[in-house]
């Protein structure tokens, strides 16, 4: 199947401002872009400059001019329409037995504070085997303890006080995830991404991005899902990093209003691919 995926964002900005953005496909599903479809588009045009981050983002860097500019993005992402992966036998892996990437995703980071929650991931889940059982306990615990609501979402929110408070939105989730994941010393990276209502009912909200965790077991990296708890079709990863303050979609060094903003990740129809 082919998806359609895309963003575009209206920027409001007092000043010039430096800008990076990560709204490209993760390199790690390069060969999975259909290269002709790709399109990158900023009003009015600026020189940009793409470069790969320490973590196999696709990071686009330009300075945004003065007054209202819009960027935009899309293309077409070939996907072999079958569920997230998952093994259910792969073992959690020791930790002398890692390879040395996974390191990083065992320790605490800014919105993961393994160190706070061990404690309780040991008491909750301590007894449980150390497979792939186990992160989905994980996540249908993280499912169950926060009620997921926009309103609510609120970019300096950690894990440990999404916890406290309940609620959150889908990066709290995954942040909750990885953070339990962590203190249990298994390795847990967050993700960002396009996701559509591919296989599910329609969501009628508007479409946002999505975040989720990746878990290092035998065999690789597995995803995992806490806010929506189910292996799901079509996932399209955009960034990958410790946490959410690794791969904001836009990081600008200056302020700015956002006064609009879509996503589109859908089926791509055989008439719209042609065209």
């Amino acid at each position: 199947m082919l998806i359609r995926y895309g963003c575009s964002f209206e920027l409001q900005l007092p000043q010039d401002t430096p800008t990076v953005c990560l709204i490209d496909v993760h390199t790690s599903h390069a060969q999975h872009i259909v290269p002709n479809a790709l399109t990158f588009e900023t009003v009015p045009k600026v020189s940009t400059e793409t470069f790969v981050d320490d973590f196999g983002n696709i990071a686009r860097r330009f300075t945004a001019p003065v007054g209202v500019m819009r960027l935009s993005l899309g293309g077409l992402c070939r996907a072999d329409g079958t569920l997230d992966r998952r093994d259910p036998s792969a073992r959690v892996m020791p930790v002398d037995r890692l390879p040395e990437e996974c390191l990083p995703y065992l320790a605490p980071s800014r919105f993961c504070e393994s160190d706070l929650m061990g404690p309780l991931a040991w008491q909750t889940f301590g007894h449980l085997p150390r497979d792939t059982s186990l992160i989905e306990a994980i996540c249908t615990y993280a499912h169950q303890r926060l009620r997921f609501d926009y309103a609510q979402a609120r970019g300096t929110r950690t894990a440990s006080e999404a916890h406290g408070e309940q609620v959150g939105v889908c990066r709290d989730f995954a942040h909750l995830g990885v953070t339990l994941c962590r203190a249990l010393n298994i390795p847990a990276r967050y993700v960002n991404g396009y996701m559509g209502d591919i296989g599910v009912p329609v969501d009628p909200n508007p479409m946002d991005f999505n975040a989720w965790f990746d878990v290092y077991l035998e065999g690789g990296w597995y995803t995992f899902d806490p806010r929506h708890n189910c292996r799901r079709i079509g996932r399209i990863p955009i960034a990958h990093g410790r946490d959410a303050a690794d791969v904001p979609m836009l990081r600008t060094f200056g302020p700015h209003t956002l006064s609009a903003f879509h996503v589109t990740t859908e089926l791509a129809d055989a008439q719209q691919v042609a065209a």
